[in-house]
C-alpha cells in the first residue's frame, strides 16, 4: 500500500505475504478462536465437570466450524465488540457467546473461557503464530541452504586466492568456502527445529486456582496437557507464573538473528567477490544499476538482504532481552512487544528473498581467478617452508620471510629456490609441481562431506 508506514506493509508486501496469515491481528484472533474453542471442547470430555455436558458429533463440528470459516470480516466483529469492552480476549469470549447463541449449545455458553486467565489464550495463540511462522520462514532458509550447497559442490575444485586480514593468504576454493556457510546456517536451522514451543493452561497465577475451586477432583494438568500437546501440538510448561515465561521463546529468537548474522557474513563475503571480479552478475533487460552510470550492474539483492537482516536482527534482539522478563507474576510489557514478531519474521523474509534472487544472478569469472592467483607466487613460502621443516633445514620460516616479505616474487623466483634446497626428491618435486593455484590441500574432499 503506497500510503503504508511500514516498508514491510508497503514497498515489500508482495514478499511477505505468506507472513499475513500468521502474525496479522486477524491471526491473532483466529489463534485465540481456536483456543477457546479447544478448551471448551476438551471440558465436555471431563466426566467430573457434569455442568459442561457431552457433545454430540455435531455440536463439537458445530464448535471446529467456527475455527475452519473464521475470516477477516469475522475479526471484525470482534473488533467492535472490543471497542466496547476495551479488553481483546473478553471480546473472544463475547464474540463466541454470540455465536452459538440460540443453538443447542446455549447451556454450555458459561464454560467458554472457564477458569482462563487472558494470558492462557494469549500464550497459546502466540506460540501457535510463531508454530504457523516458521512453517513459512524456515523452507526459504532451506533453499537459502540448498543452494549454497549445490553451488559449493558445482565449484569444489575452483581454485581461489584467499584473504585474510585483507592480504593475500594460502588458496582456498570457491566451492569450499560456500560450504562453510552452507554448513554454518544449517547448524542453525538443526537448532531451530530442535526448540520446543512451550504453553501454559493453568490460570491467573500459574496453579489452577479457579480450576481447583469449582471442581477440586479434576486432574487439570493432565486436562490442559491434552489441550496444550494434542490439540495445539505445542508443550506443557506447569512452572509458570500467570505468563508463560517465553525463554523458549527469547532462545528461538537468538537463534534466528544467529541465523541471519550469518547470512549477513555471507552477503558481505559474496558482495566483496562481486566487486574483485571473482563474481559476475547476469543482466536483466531493462533494469537500471546506476542513474548517472549506463555499464554499472550492483549487487543490489545481497546490500537489501544485508540491511534486512539487520533490521530483523533488531528486533529479535529485543524480543529476546525483554521477554523473559516480568515483574513478579506478571506485567503487560510484554503485550505490545509480542505484536511485533511477525516484523521480525517479514524483515528475514525479504532478507532470505534477495538473497535467493542475488544468488540466481551469479557467474563465476574463472579468468579473474586464475588471474589473481597468477600474481601471488609469494604466497608458496608457506608450503616450502613447511617442507624444509620436515627435512631439518635451519630456520626455514626466517629465510623464506627473507626472499618473499614484501618483495615481488614470480614463478621463477621460487623454481629457483626450490632448486637450490636439499631435500628429498619426492618433497623437491612436489615442492616444484606445486603452484598457487593447486595448492588447495583437500578443500574439494571437505566439499564433499557436507551434510
Amino acid at each position: 500500500m503506497i500510503t503504508a508506514i511500514s516498508p514491510i506493509d508497503g514497498r515489500y508486501a508482495s514478499k511477505v505475504s505468506e507472513l499475513t496469515e500468521c502474525f496479522s491481528e486477524y491471526a491473532l484472533l483466529k489463534n485465540r478462536v481456536k483456543v477457546e474453542i479447544v478448551w471448551l471442547i476438551a471440558l465436555c470430555t471431563e466426566p467430573a465437570i457434569t455442568e459442561c455436558r457431552s457433545l454430540t458429533h455435531d455440536e463439537e463440528q458445530v464448535l471446529r466450524q467456527i475455527i475452519a470459516d473464521f475470516t477477516p470480516d469475522e475479526a471484525e466483529k470482534i473488533k467492535k465488540i472490543e471497542a466496547i469492552t476495551n479488553h481483546d480476549v473478553k471480546a473472544v469470549e463475547y464474540y463466541l457467546k454470540e455465536q452459538i447463541a440460540g443453538t443447542s449449545l446455549d447451556d454450555i455458553a458459561e464454560f467458554i473461557h472457564f477458569a482462563c486467565t487472558s494470558e492462557d489464550i494469549n500464550n497459546l495463540s502466540h506460540a501457535l503464530m510463531l508454530q504457523d511462522g516458521l512453517t513459512v520462514l524456515v523452507p526459504q532458509q532451506q533453499k537459502i541452504v540448498t543452494e549454497l550447497s549445490k553451488l559449493a559442490a558445482e565449484f569444489k575444485a575452483i581454485p581461489m586466492l584467499a584473504r585474510t586480514h585483507g592480504q593475500t593468504a594460502s588458496p582456498t576454493t570457491i566451492g569450499k568456502e560456500l560450504a562453510v556457510f552452507a554448513q554454518r546456517l544449517q547448524k542453525q536451522s538443526d537448532k531451530i527445529d530442535a526448540i520446543e514451543l512451550l504453553g501454559k493452561l493453568n490460570g491467573a497465577v500459574g496453579h489452577f486456582n479457579a480450576h481447583t475451586s469449582a471442581y477440586p477432583d479434576v486432574d487439570w494438568i493432565k486436562l490442559s496437557k491434552k489441550v496444550i500437546e494434542a490439540e495445539l501440538n505445542l508443550k506443557q510448561n506447569l512452572f509458570t507464573t500467570q505468563i508463560e515465561p517465553h525463554d523458549y521463546m527469547a532462545e528461538l529468537f537468538d537463534t534466528l538473528a544467529r541465523w541471519n548474522t550469518i547470512l549477513l557474513d555471507f552477503n558481505r563475503d559474496i558482495w566483496t567477490y562481486i566487486s574483485m571480479g571473482y563474481f559476475g552478475q547476469k543482466t536483466v533487460k531493462g533494469e537500471v544499476g546506476s542513474s548517472t552510470m549506463p555499464h554499472k550492474v550492483n549487487p543490489i539483492d545481497f546490500e537489501n538482504s544485508e540491511g534486512n537482516c539487520g533490521l530483523a536482527n533488531a528486533i529479535y534482539h529485543h524480543l529476546a532481552t525483554k521477554l523473559p522478563i516480568s515483574r513478579l507474576q506478571r506485567d503487560l510489557t510484554d503485550s505490545t512487544v509480542l505484536r511485533n514478531m511477525g516484523v521480525g519474521f517479514g524483515y528475514s523474509m525479504i532478507a532470505y528473498k534477495s538473497t535467493l534472487k542475488g544468488l540466481g544472478k551469479l557467474k563465476l569469472n574463472e579468468q579473474t581467478l586464475a588471474k589473481d592467483l597468477d600474481n601471488v607466487w609469494e604466497i608458496m613460502a608457506e608450503p616450502i617452508q613447511t617442507v624444509m621443516r620436515k627435512a631439518g633445514v635451519e630456520k626455514p620460516y626466517e629465510k623464506l620471510k627473507e626472499l618473499t616479505r614484501g618483495q615481488t616474487i614470480d614463478q621463477e623466483t621460487i623454481r629457483n629456490f626450490v632448486d637450490g634446497l636439499e631435500l628429498e626428491p619426492t618433497d623437491k618435486q612436489r615442492l616444484l609441481d606445486m603452484t598457487p593455484a593447486n595448492y588447495t590441500g583437500i578443500a574439494s574432499k571437505i566439499v564433499d562431506l557436507l551434510d
